[in-house]
């Protein structure tokens, strides 16, 4: 835990963290996590190098351990994986098995584009539903203005505007001294200021 403080202290900081790296069983599944140890994340890296949470159950890694997710991305557990003997006898069981963990292997990987997929079309249809609600909000304020058009062309013409003869600004002329001879400054700005 305190490993992974310290990573995500890094992270926000824009240093480089490292993270440890595991493959699946099947030799092309990338799992990585800060430290692979109980309550730890977990993702799987996709090949344009998203991090995906692993979902929930038990996978088999090349090093034959299994890591058992209890809540998608988290590590619930890792365990030494089970070997169990098959009786040299029966042959057609241990064709059974080699079939079986065949496609034990494939499932990780059908799982993973499972849920690419999924997030993928999810993402689709979020778009989808933002876009027609956008539409109608458009619509709605196009409605609007056709209404506004209408109105203003429904409405009488402005009547001019009249001179108000009781509204007059009396201007005070500006003096800078009061007690001095008198300039053609003075005189000019006299005329101005009538």
């Amino acid at each position: 835990m305190k490993n992974s403080t310290i990573n995500k202290i890094k992270s926000l900081l824009g240093m480089e963290v490292k993270l440890e790296q595991m493959k699946l069983i099947d030799g092309t599944t990338i799992l990585e996590a800060d430290a692979f140890e109980m309550d730890n994340e977990v993702f799987i890296v996709t090949e344009d190098e998203q991090k995906i949470p692993l979902p929930i159950g038990e996978y088999e890694l090349e090093n034959g351990m299994i890591l058992v997710v209890a809540v998608e991305g988290i590590i619930a557990e890792i365990k030494e994986a089970v070997v169990e003997e098959v009786a040299p006898e029966a042959e057609a069981p241990e064709v059974e098995v080699e079939v079986e963990a065949e496609a034990a292997a494939p499932t990780a990987k059908k799982t993973i584009e499972s849920i690419v997929k999924e997030t993928f079309f999810s993402e689709i249809e979020a778009l989808k539903t933002e876009n027609i609600e956008l539409k109608a909000q458009l619509e709605l304020l196009s409605k609007v203005d056709e209404v506004t058009e209408e109105v203003t062309e429904l409405s009488e013409e402005p009547k001019p505007i009249s001179f108000n003869p009781e509204n007059t600004n009396v201007v005070e002329p500006f003096r800078f001294e009061k007690n001095r001879s008198r300039s053609t400054i003075d005189s000019i700005f006299e005329k101005l200021n009538k």
